[in-house]
């Protein structure tokens, strides 16, 4: 079970997909000679006469106010954005960005640095200081004792009194006591190493998650940025057919709009990494600057069942080997508070010099509580119903673990059956589509808006693929990784009887 926790590799799925390269063409322009796949055609002569007298119209005259069609205007990136005269943009494009992080680095620095792990083991510690100081041996008493301070001793009324003398006493623990409080809180330091144990996988599943979570995110922004292109050579082809004839004034508009929410799409996707990469960065506990992560978002190996996950979860869960171990705990403390009510022997001694007789005396007792009222009744009761509770508390934390898996796997199932999918028939499928009608479009069969629509039918498969991928490997994490999550949450500790601890001895 620990080798999982900085391991980057999970190997869950292998899907049969026929998907090629994630490199898509770009559309040509009207005039160009290579075309979205690579080969080279002849575009369609054009019309020679445009319909509805566009032929006569001046793109730059007042119908289109400013609009140059050498693609200089809807070319241009979106405008800044200020605040308080302050413009909000990034520090550096994501163009610039030359260092790259996989999932091992990320593992790496967060077992070093984020504090809840840190937290955790220092609960380990604290737990067995604490079963030191419960194992210790009382300290002997050392009195003093002046008796009759100022009597009359033979005349002499500024006499030291009749005694004066020291005494040591000793409290003799009984029945094994300090050996089963010491032993309770050692089983308390292994509740802690469970807990311990569960702390790292919820840092490491967060690692994880948030990695292939920053890793989707750079895909799609490199298919936001393909996306981009066909944009730039729609707009520029709309603006081509328009000079010849073959598109209206409303068609080239409609080519600038989508340019313009394409290089807002790409803005977003860019925007939404560096968001990503940053919370990442956060469960590992280091300052780093903003970089590239690298890896491949595709599972591999088969897929684990349902069964197969329940019987992982239900035998290595280290929160369900933290409640078995509670429950070892809180036996041994039923037998602690069983014997606290065996009374300790305290013994006294000591010496001293008897003014009175002249004579150095000895002194000598010895004394032991009655339990007569008190037997520790109502404690030994509430340690025994700890122990009933905790018995339920085993039963109630399978249950939930079963509850969490069936929802989590249900979306892992879900995710990996649409991803699959998607590799297998739909991406190939439109892959060949777009292809078909592009060179449909070459023997001029079809109009180049038919093209563009299969095109982009192929980038939203590809974006679909993604986010599918993205769900499966964040839901994979939890399956493998016993449904821990929350890299940032502090650590628990082991939960206390109640106030059995409350005493200056712990017991």
């Amino acid at each position: 079970m620990r080798s999982f926790l900085f391991k980057s590799g999970l190997s869950v799925i292998a899907t049969a997909g026929m998907f090629c390269s994630t490199a898509t063409a770009q559309m040509p322009s009207m005039g160009s000679t290579a075309s979205p796949i690579g080969r080279t055609y002849t575009p369609p002569p054009p019309v020679p006469s445009a319909p509805y007298g566009l032929d006569q119209l001046d793109p730059s005259g007042p119908l289109f106010p400013g609009v140059r069609f050498d693609g200089s205007d809807f070319g241009s990136t979106p405008a800044p954005v200020y605040v308080d005269g302050d413009m909000i943009s990034e520090a550096f494009p994501m163009e610039t960005v030359v260092q790259g992080y996989q999932l091992d680095d990320f593992l790496t620095l967060a077992a070093q640095n984020n504090p809840t792990i840190r937290q955790a083991q220092l609960q380990i510690s604290a737990q067995t200081a604490k079963a030191l100081q419960a194992g210790l041996y009382p300290n002997p008493t050392l009195n003093y004792i002046g008796e009759q301070i100022g009597v009359d001793v033979e005349g002499d009324k500024d006499s030291p009194g009749e005694f004066q003398g020291m005494t040591v006493s000793q409290r003799f623990v009984t029945a094994g006591k300090l050996k089963l409080s010491r032993e309770k809180y050692m089983r308390r330091a292994h509740i802690s190493e469970h807990l311990a144990m569960a702390q790292q996988f919820r840092v490491c599943n967060d690692v994880r998650i948030h990695f292939f979570r920053a890793l989707a995110a750079r895909e799609i922004v490199e298919l936001r940025k393909e996306l981009l292109k066909t944009a730039e050579d729609g707009a520029v082809t709309a603006r081509e057919l328009y000079n010849q004839g073959q598109a209206t004034r409303p068609q080239v508009r409609k080519s600038s709009i989508a340019l313009q929410r394409a290089r807002l799409d790409v803005l977003t996707a860019e925007n939404h990494y560096r968001e990503s990469f940053r919370r990442l960065v956060a469960i590992v506990g280091v300052d780093l600057t903003d970089g590239i992560v690298s890896g491949d978002l595709m599972p591999q190996g088969d897929p684990l069942s349902y069964q197969e996950a329940m019987s992982l979860v239900l035998t290595e869960s280290p929160e369900l080997a933290a409640a078995r171990a509670k429950l070892a705990a809180d036996r041994v403390t039923v037998r602690r508070e069983q014997v606290e009510w065996v009374p300790d022997i305290v013994a006294e001694g000591g010496a001293g010099y008897n003014f009175e007789a002249k004579e150095t005396t000895a002194a000598a007792g010895v004394s032991i509580e009655l339990p007569v009222f008190d037997r520790n009744q109502g404690t030994i009761r509430q340690a025994q119903l700890d122990y009933r509770r905790q018995q339920e508390e085993i039963r109630r934390t399978e249950l939930m673990l079963g509850q969490q898996m069936a929802n989590v796997y249900q979306q892992y199932l879900t995710a990996l059956q649409i991803a699959t999918e998607y590799d297998r028939v739909i991406i190939p499928e439109a892959e060949l589509a777009y292809q078909e009608l592009l060179e449909s479009y070459k023997a001029n069969r079809v109009d180049w808006p038919t093209v563009l629509d299969a095109q982009m039918d192929y980038f939203d498969s590809r974006l679909t693929r993604v986010q599918q991928l993205e769900q499966v490997r964040t839901n994979e994490v939890l399956v493998r990784g016993y449904l821990l999550h929350g890299g940032l949450m502090a650590a628990p500790g082991p939960t206390p009887p109640g106030h059995i601890d409350a005493v200056a001895k712990p017991r």
